[in-house]
């Protein structure tokens, strides 16, 4: 595949250079030249793009991709979804924000708790960042406890207390927390675990049980290869919390309104204590919700907690999410996201086992891992086993047949992707191989 593949590379570059001279262009007064690191792992280079409409997406070149990427999961109505796209507009006419109440707050919130387990109150911030920083804190303050758990390759934001053993080397030590970058304060509050470990979780509460505030995780391991939890796994993390009197986590950013109307929570069978959600809720726009049980949330209603933020319930990201929403619970539409993923995935898995390569796929309906390794891996540390280059060999030919994906494996479905978008992939990925 590298010599094809080189091939490839040498063809996007040569369709591509206006993006080329933008990225050199903005290296020069942005960061990297891009707004967000994971970015910068573009192939060849970080495209600039014009518009998106549906399932495509057009660069500043005039190239046109399917796109599986979907903006890293937030758009899960494909792009420019012609009633979200009202209701911003609508409501952009009436004001951009207020920095104080409006109807859409409680509107939007009703909804929420109406579908949603977990969600007896909620909160609104603008990233999933934003949420989990709270969910920490809230925590602490009702069980008086400092520290949670977390398990590797789970992602929860960027925050110095969160960004703990998400990305590191095969060699690091089992269980031993890790920054992931320079400059984060110390981490001696975090406790990590494999992933499907149970034996770890029980090891590290019978070790540090009055100390736990609360066991955070991905409800499917979406940020580090689509690592579904194995079966009964999530029920043991729901019953050792209560047992030892420690807060549930889902972070839901990911499956939220993605694997099923009422996330992973409901999708799953397991209801936790406090949940996250931020990317597909607003469809595209900057929410974030932290949704929990009255008991906990509470401490926020009183004031105990501080929830701050001038642009939290920001109204035209509320206009975006209560639209949405009525996409979202239209029938069926689950249903169909689910057998288009499955399409996808069981295609790809099939076109690349016939030519001769070591491929697994891993995840959930609209949200799949494709991984150029021999077995099906069961934490992030087997991911690791995963053949990278192949990966990005595979996405840059992908790319020169038009169909745009993310460079870490993960695939995303939108509502806007059709059965013809699926069928057109998978010629093309016959032909970028």
């Amino acid at each position: 595949m590298r010599s094809l593949n080189l091939i490839h590379e040498t063809e996007v570059r040569a369709k591509t250079a206006g993006s080329l001279a933008r990225y050199e262009r903005s290296q020069r007064s942005l960061a990297g030249g891009v707004s967000s690191g994971l970015r910068r792992a573009a192939r060849p280079y970080p495209l600039f793009f014009e518009r998106g409409a549906g399932s495509r997406i057009w660069d500043v070149d005039g190239n046109e991709y399917i796109d599986f990427g979907l903006a890293w999961g937030p758009l899960i109505l494909g792009h420019a979804p012609p009633k979200v796209s009202a209701a911003i507009a609508e409501q952009a006419a009436k004001g951009l924000t207020f920095g104080a109440q409006h109807e859409l707050e409680y509107l939007v919130a009703e909804r929420l708790t109406e579908i949603l387990p977990c969600a007896d109150l909620v909160a609104f911030s603008n990233a999933g960042t934003d949420v989990v920083n709270v969910a920490l804190r809230l925590a602490r303050a009702v069980t008086g406890r400092p520290k949670y758990l977390k398990f590797e390759g789970h992602y929860h934001g960027w925050g110095d207390q969160a960004l703990v053993s998400y990305r590191f080397g095969a060699e690091h030590p089992l269980g031993q927390p890790e920054a992931v970058g320079k400059g984060q304060l110390p981490h001696e509050h975090v406790l990590v675990a494999e992933w499907n470990d149970r034996a770890a979780v029980e090891q590290l509460f019978a070790e540090h049980g009055p100390e736990i505030s609360m066991v955070a995780c991905e409800p499917l391991l979406a940020n580090s290869g689509c690592v579904p939890a194995e079966p009964g796994f999530l029920e043991f993390l729901r019953e050792i919390s209560t047992r030892y009197g420690a807060l549930l986590l889902f972070d839901e950013v990911i499956t939220g309104f993605r694997v099923a109307l009422d996330g992973g929570q409901g999708r799953y069978g397991v209801t936790p204590d406090l949940a996250t959600f931020a990317k597909a809720v607003g469809a595209g726009t900057p929410l974030s919700v932290l949704a929990g049980k009255r008991e906990y949330m509470d401490a926020i209603s009183r004031g105990e907690v501080v929830h701050a933020g001038t642009l939290n319930g920001n109204p035209l990201a509320l206009a975006a999410a209560a639209a949405a929403l009525d996409e979202l619970a239209t029938p069926g539409f689950y249903e169909r996201l689910h057998t288009l993923g499955n399409r996808l995935r069981e295609g790809l898995e099939a076109l690349l086992r016939a030519k001769g390569h070591a491929v697994v796929t891993t995840g959930d309906g609209p949200v799949f891992q494709v991984a150029f390794q021999e077995t099906v891996p069961r934490n992030y540390r087997d991911t690791m086993a995963a053949d990278k280059a192949k990966y990005s060999d595979f996405a840059i030919g992908l790319l020169n047949q038009g169909i745009l994906v993310l460079p870490d494996g993960r695939w995303y479905i939108s509502g806007a992707h059709t059965e013809a978008d699926i069928e057109a992939t998978l010629a093309a990925a016959a032909n970028a191989l």
